[in-house]
């Protein structure tokens, strides 16, 4: 019999170890991975496509701050970028009987087996920044489009007659988010006819990603205008290239009011940007799915609004968070 305790030992702890998942909690923040659901009121899966963007990491933050200042315990899974790993993850998160789940999806008709599950388990789910087509009860993000529109509309002012060759680094393929900034710029600068769109490659809002499609675009366009990435990291990296390469009067534009693009805005080769304050989203996302699991009425869309930053605004928006904030106007 002791012998036969000794070789089972072992296997327990196996077991034990490969039980072991990527889903870290914690009352509004998180914790080892393993650790099982809490007993406090509310508990929220939080699925997030990415940590590879400032903006993905601070969404989190944002999440995990207002979980905590609620008392909810948040479960947290970083997807990498994989939605195989995604659905995964969420089928995690409905093991651990967690009361509603947020998903970021990497890809809005790639997750949809994860939404399914969630559906079948009887887990209600809250959508944020990238929206999915069904399954989900709310969605809480901001107007895309109105974003692309809004830098569209200052960069084309800023080309100004003379407009040029504008390179475009988009953000992912598929994407309601890329595909909504790209439809709202190009909207913008349709009506200047001496505007000609260049479609660069798609660089998953990575600025080390944007640096390689810069070199590249750069070689085979040397006549380049301006350019315009899906966000503010990416729009960075194309910067730096172009100085690199001596082209100062090639204008930058990009979207979400990452702070280092704003400082650089006065400078003048940076034309602009477009709020898009991740703390705040991940707020609103959390106060959205608490009140889905109160059982309370939600819209189907909320927008947590947005503004353009320019030359003319853009000190009012510099301080010490990594992105600007709404105004208090």
């Amino acid at each position: 019999m002791s012998k036969f305790r000794l070789l089972t030992i072992p296997a327990l702890l196996l077991v034990t170890a490969l039980s072991a998942c990527s889903v870290s909690s914690n009352p509004g923040g998180s914790a080892e991975a393993g650790d099982q659901k809490s007993a406090g009121p509310v508990a929220i899966g939080f699925s997030q496509a990415t940590q590879q963007s400032p903006f993905y990491v601070q969404l989190r933050e944002g999440a995990e701050a207002a979980a905590k200042e609620a008392g909810a315990t948040l479960f947290f899974a970083d997807a990498g970028g994989d939605v195989t790993k995604q659905n995964n993850d969420i089928q995690d998160l409905i093991t651990r009987q967690v009361d509603v789940l947020l998903v970021n999806p990497v890809d809005p008709q790639g997750v949809q087996p994860g939404i399914a599950a969630a559906k079948a388990a009887g887990v209600q789910v809250v959508t944020v920044d990238r929206p999915v087509p069904e399954g989900a009860v709310a969605h809480v993000g901001r107007d895309n489009k109105a974003m692309g529109a809004l830098v569209g509309k200052r960069l084309s002012e800023a080309l100004g007659d003379k407009g040029g060759k504008v390179i475009e680094i988009r953000g992912d393929a598929g994407g309601a988010v890329a595909r909504d900034r790209s439809a709202g710029f190009h909207e913008a600068v349709a009506g200047n006819d001496k505007i000609k769109i260049v479609e660069g490659p798609y660089s998953d809002y990575v600025r080390s990603k944007a640096v390689t499609a810069m070199q590249d675009l750069l070689q085979v366009h040397p006549d380049v205008a301006a350019v315009y990435a899906h966000n503010d990291d990416m729009a960075l990296g194309a910067l730096q290239v172009l100085k690199e390469n001596g082209k100062d009067d090639v204008l930058v534009s990009g979207v979400d009011g990452l702070m280092e693009a704003v400082k650089q805005i006065p400078d003048g080769q940076y034309v602009a940007t477009a709020l898009n304050d991740p703390i705040s989203l991940g707020s609103k996302a959390i106060e959205t799915v608490l009140k889905v699991q109160k059982g309370e009425q939600v819209e189907a869309s909320i927008d947590a609004g947005t503004e353009l930053i320019d030359k003319a605004n853009a000190a009012g928006f510099v301080g010490e968070g990594e992105f600007a904030q709404a105004s208090t106007k």
